[in-house]
């Protein structure tokens, strides 16, 4: 059972579980048989009011399709499986493809820095960003990955020479520096001021083009969040600060 999973019974009194394989059945361990067998096991077990929906493509309008769909439904995107391939535990490979997209992309400025690990040891390159709220940054998300070697280690120095609070391995700095971002999905979040958070940010670019004050609204965010099919809401301002 996984962590935390009984004081979750015990608070709500049951669990919702996502199964995506069906294994043992009647002493039957199913992880060896291909992907056929083991969805018609998964459709007898579980109603078709509890099941994610499934479809069969043979070409690229097929799939685009049933990406639109799922986008429509709030999903991230679509999971491609070849029906005769073998469950690898730990290990997609080539049998299993996900396909999604860039929701959009944001205009976002660098609010704090942090150093990075591995070979990116000493150098800054984990940032968080933010939107504008009125006169104020509310805080989004943070990303590691997109820029270049030689960008990471300028930006370090600026960083360095910008920095408004040391909290040793996290500095807060001047918020100047805009940077594009992009992502594949938007929630809502009490991680960070702002309310939302994104999943798999990635920095697409510098924008030294671009002033603090042009960069992307809160306003601009909610209508991301409502085109993946949330509809309108209000934002909370009891969520937790960042």
């Amino acid at each position: 059972m996984p962590q935390g999973t009984w004081s979750l019974i015990v608070r709500y009194g049951s669990v919702p579980l996502c199964s995506i394989n069906c294994w043992p059945r009647r002493a039957i361990f199913r992880v060896h048989e291909a992907a056929r067998p083991r969805e018609s096991c998964c459709s007898s077990l579980i109603t078709n009011s509890l099941r994610a929906p499934t479809a069969r493509a043979s070409s690229a309008e097929q799939l685009e399709e049933l990406f639109v769909a799922a986008q429509a439904r709030g999903n991230e995107g679509l999971m491609i499986k070849d029906l005769e391939s073998v469950y690898t535990p730990g290990r997609r490979g080539k049998s299993w493809l996900k396909m999604k997209r860039e929701l959009a992309t944001l205009d976002v400025v660098v609010t704090a820095v942090e150093y990075g690990h591995g070979k990116r040891i000493g150098v800054l390159s984990d940032y968080t960003f933010a939107v504008r709220d009125g006169d104020r940054l509310v805080n989004i998300g943070k990303a590691y990955s997109g820029l270049t070697d030689a960008e990471i280690a300028e930006m370090t120095n600026w960083f360095l020479e910008h920095t408004i609070a040391d909290h040793g391995l996290r500095l807060e700095v001047q918020p100047k520096i805009v940077v594009e971002v992009a992502f594949n999905n938007m929630m809502r979040s009490d991680r960070h001021n702002s309310g939302y958070a994104l999943r798999f940010p990635r920095i697409v670019r510098l924008r030294p083009d671009k002033l603090p004050e042009e960069a992307d609204t809160i306003e601009r965010v909610r209508e991301i969040y409502q085109q993946q099919g949330h509809g309108q809401e209000k934002a909370d301002s009891s969520l937790r600060s960042e």
